[in-house]
């Protein structure tokens, strides 16, 4: 039954492979009455209900999209920690571990008109175990679409170091995504990065603009950032920000910047700008019930609020933690954060998919992967 699945790998980390692939699926199951997913290798992984351990991102495909697959069965192989070393120790069967992948595509595709099948990484990824993206992709016989972030230059470069590992291992390039490419520069890099790609006779499959929302962090990555959790307001744990705001300056000053959809970083001891922000909190509360500032607060040093502090954000019910910090560090820590999607942010799940299909050209998508790999 399955004649055009393909493989999904990126030029590197943080590329937004993931993000791509749930637009993918997502278009796909409008085309196909059956899409299969499956993460061959996975890394970053969660434990089930059942008590096993799979991919994460498996776990938030077959929630969102109600595959009926089996986590199992959609994450065969995981790299835990040490299992590199247990690999060249000879403790781990080589021959076990891809019988294991191969028995899984079997099932899934057999079910399904299309899967897509979500790489880890660039297509290196998994070399030292004789596992990467390409010799995978390989292993099932399938083209790989590589996803790459938006540019041109140094995007191509990404790509022909990508593109010569698939081809090291006898695999075709199916097609090329570009990712997070900036609005005012989206023409110009579709127009020459297809041109760039004519030389390899890879199409350009999608050129998807950059959204700022979907690399916004909410309370929750805050709480794993900072390994803690929420002091009050728990309820709004998925809370997203348009703006983070380090509020080092006078309460004067920051009466006059405080909007709606700000994240506040601040000192515990600030408790005049806590007060100053309660204070438009519920002026504004007062003045339109219906509407909310949609703050949240981010409380620094060595001490924590006092208690009667505590409570009022309670009775505010503003997400605020609070980190024994400096400000300083924690708006660094903030600043190097690299925000996931997670299966919960259904927001943020649907934003991706929006964008994602919006932007793919699914007619070329299937008519590259549904010719024969090289």
């Amino acid at each position: 039954m399955n004649t055009n699945s393909f493989f999904v790998a990126a030029t590197g980390q943080n590329v937004g492979k993931t993000t791509t692939c749930l637009g993918l699926v997502a278009g796909l199951q409008k085309r196909h009455q059956s899409v299969g997913f499956l993460k061959p290798v996975g890394q970053e992984h969660i434990e089930t209900e059942s008590g096993h351990r799979v991919d994460k991102d498996v776990v938030l495909f077959k929630d969102h999209f109600q595959l009926k697959e089996s986590c199992e069965e959609m994450s065969p192989v995981l790299f835990p920690r040490g299992f590199t070393r247990d690999y060249l120790d000879g403790r781990v069967n080589h021959e076990g571990l891809t019988a294991k992948i191969r028995n899984a595509y079997q099932v899934i595709s057999s079910q399904n008109e299309i899967t897509v099948i979500e790489g880890t990484g660039h297509t290196g990824v998994g070399s030292i175990v004789d596992l990467n993206n390409a010799q995978v992709a390989k292993m099932l016989g399938v083209g790989v679409i590589l996803v790459a972030p938006g540019g041109l230059g140094s995007s191509f470069d990404e790509l022909a170091l990508n593109v010569l590992m698939c081809r090291h291992h006898d695999v075709k390039v199916a097609g090329v995504i570009l990712n997070r490419v900036l609005e005012d520069k989206r023409e110009m890099a579709k127009e020459y990065m297809t041109k760039a790609l004519a030389r390899w006779q890879i199409p350009l499959l999608g050129c998807i603009p950059y959204n700022a929302f979907l690399s916004s962090p909410s309370m929750k990555d805050f709480e794993l950032l900072f390994q803690t959790e929420l002091l009050t307001g728990e309820e709004f744990r998925l809370r997203h920000f348009k703006h983070i705001r380090l509020v080092a300056s006078s309460v004067e000053i920051y009466k006059s910047i405080i909007v709606p959809h700000q994240l506040i970083v601040t000192p515990a001891g600030r408790e005049d700008i806590i007060l100053a922000t309660l204070t438009r909190f519920w002026d504004m509360k007062i003045a339109h019930p219906d509407e909310d500032l949609k703050t949240g607060m981010i409380l620094t040093g060595k001490h924590p609020p006092k208690d009667s502090i505590l409570e009022q954000i309670k009775r505010a019910n503003i997400p605020m933690l609070y980190v024994p910090v400096s400000s300083f560090i924690a708006m660094k820590m903030i600043g190097s954060q690299i925000t996931k999607i997670r299966t919960e942010d259904v927001a943020k799940v649907r934003e991706a998919i929006g964008l994602v299909e919006k932007y793919i050209d699914f007619d070329a998508l299937l008519s590259a992967t549904n010719s024969k790999t090289d």
